[in-house]
């Protein structure tokens, strides 16, 4: 009987260990592959969201300054056709 035990005790033990290795060995999966995702990401040419944020209003005001600048040639042409 004694034997028994022994064995499930060694079956567990060994079952435990296997746990803690496969933990481990995700730990490291997954910190090699956020190293990669990141240095692939550095590595392209995405902007930033600030970036981003600055050229759309500067997209903007552009925007509304031609709009402005169309509705005063459109004053002067009418002015200079009368």
């Amino acid at each position: 009987m004694q034997s028994r035990n022994k064995i499930i005790d060694d079956l567990s033990q060994l079952m435990t260990n296997a746990v803690g290795v496969a933990q481990g060995a995700k730990g490291e999966v997954e910190t090699v592959l956020r190293s990669r995702l990141e240095r692939w990401l550095a590595e392209q040419d995405f902007v930033t969201r600030d970036e981003f944020d600055a050229v759309k209003a500067m997209a903007q005001r552009a925007r509304e300054e031609n709009d402005a600048l169309s509705k005063r040639l459109e004053l002067l042409e009418t002015k200079l056709s009368e």
